[in-house]
């Protein structure tokens, strides 16, 4: 996507329509019958991009010893997805979405049963090569294409059966694409948390503000060993460096030079594939609506980052089906009605005060704990000063305010009542006698008080926080922003 960015300002830029008619006649291209007819009922494209952790160029070529050496690719011949993202592209020239799924879903991939699915394409493809080569003595070179194409059609179909969302356009690119990519676009502005040094992918770099080569980005994106969540840090990453080459595109800050267009020419050609049908050009009239737009980057909700699998041979990240479902349409229906503020709200821009109108002693501050765990900023605690209240409920400016709403539903899904006097940023939390939300000890959480009536201490508070933060959704990321978050 970022790449298809940048040959619309290319054409913004000047460079002729046949040019670019002869840029996409460069582009491997490929026959799948599982995509959908194009575009929905609102003129929006479901596009899903992948990222392959293959040894290969777009054209079957293996990659060239120095080249896997300055990858850190080691000679791994799995052919693993190791990235998933299914983009919406509105007509409406409204923020777009890209949506993750780890790689570690645990999920039903259609005629083959519970897997990761990063491991579906491969795996379907290996069958299919054995039953053309083994049982059918078909050519390898003629079984593999399709083979191939067997594997990104279960894929396809196994990301659509978990979204509910019908895949328009397929795109695909491996690992030295991904660094050629970065590397004519002129590299890429990072944040980091704290320092890291992880060998197995190569990552080696210092905390704060940074820009990356095109094989440094592939290390910060490709490392998940010795990340506080594992993959789905990984995930983050990887929004956050899409977020950041996005944001350089559509600001105009790349492409200022011939041999800058050449090089990203050359990267797409030699290493991106598309499904056939796709009309690159009516795409880009498409992109041009939303260049004054936000491209907002979210992950799947999971339940576990550190599941098992049915049979207990393989850690994977545990999802619920149907909540992943409704997430999705809850998300794709904000985006439609151009509720861009919704879709990029993060817990950490709202601050919460939590005041106690009970006689449960440090109920409160109990609350408060749950709030901050769930990654809510954390404001004063302490007894109800201001009127009584009857029923607890989450005060705020207005009575739409995206913190508060965010806060009531974390908590059970209290009322949000407005309050002129509180302000942006601030909600404030009123617990009455009538609470039984995270936190009160009635929903099988922390215990309002031990069996000698004292309160919880503050280790196993610390340990309940970790644990929430643990199933946390993975933040929002937008590409809009001069600003954007650090990350692990």
């Amino acid at each position: 996507m970022v790449a298809l960015l940048a040959v619309l300002i290319m054409v913004g830029t000047g460079v002729a329509w046949g040019s670019v008619r002869s840029f996409e006649g460069g582009i491997f291209h490929f026959a799948t019958a599982v995509l959908g007819a194009g575009r929905s009922e609102d003129g929006a494209l479901d596009i899903m991009l992948v990222g392959m952790d293959s040894r290969t160029d777009a054209h079957g070529n293996p990659l060239a010893a120095d080249e896997l050496a300055q990858l850190h690719a080691g000679d791994d011949v799995a052919t693993n997805t190791d990235t998933i993202i299914l983009v919406r592209i509105p007509d409406n020239g409204r923020s777009a979405t890209a949506i993750s799924i780890p790689r570690d879903s645990y999920v039903q991939a259609p005629g083959f049963g519970m897997t990761k699915i990063n491991g579906v394409y491969g795996e379907i493809k290996l069958d299919r090569m054995k039953e053309l080569v083994e049982n059918q003595g078909m050519d390898p070179l003629q079984a593999e294409p399709i083979a191939v194409e067997a594997g990104r059609n279960a894929l396809i179909e196994t990301v659509a059966d978990l979204t509910g969302v019908t895949v328009d356009h397929y795109a695909e690119i491996g690992l030295l694409g991904f660094s050629l990519i970065t590397d004519a676009l002129g590299g890429v502005e990072v944040c980091l948390d704290n320092a890291v040094y992880e060998p197995l992918s190569g990552a080696d770099f210092p905390a704060g503000w940074q820009r990356l080569d095109g094989p440094q980005a592939l290390s910060f994106v490709r490392q998940r060993q010795g990340l506080p969540r594992g993959d789905l840090d990984r995930v983050v990453r990887q929004q956050a460096v899409m977020a950041s080459l996005a944001h350089q595109v559509i600001s105009g800050r790349t492409l200022s030079s011939p041999t800058t267009l050449s090089r990203l020419q050359n990267a797409i050609q030699r290493s991106v594939v598309i499904s056939s049908g796709w009309e690159v050009m009516d795409f880009l009239k498409q992109l041009q609506k939303l260049a004054a737009g936000n491209v907002a980057f979210a992950t799947i909700p999971v339940l576990a980052e550190d599941g098992w699998s049915d049979d207990g041979m393989q850690s994977v990240v545990r999802i619920d089906p149907a909540q992943v479902k409704d997430w999705v349409t809850g998300l794709l229906q904000d985006q439609a009605q151009g509720k861009t503020e919704k879709i990029a709200y993060t817990p950490d821009q709202t601050t919460a005060e939590v005041v106690n109108d009970t006689e449960i002693n440090g109920l409160a501050a109990a609350v408060s704990d749950r709030l901050s765990a769930m990654g809510f900023g954390t404001g004063a605690v302490g007894n109800n000063d201001k009127a009584k209240v009857t029923e607890t409920q989450v005060q705020a400016g207005t009575s739409d305010d995206l913190g508060a709403a965010a806060v009531a539903k974390e908590l059970g899904g209290l009322p949000v009542v407005a309050d002129a006097s509180i302000p942006p940023g601030i909600v404030r939390v009123v617990l009455a006698d009538d609470y039984a939300g995270p936190g009160s000890g009635l929903d099988g959480s922390l215990p309002r008080s031990g069996s000698d009536g004292t309160l919880p201490t503050a280790a196993t508070v610390s340990q309940e926080s970790a644990d929430i933060e643990a199933a946390l959704p993975s933040p929002v990321i937008t590409a809009g922003s001069d600003d954007p978050k650090c990350v692990n």
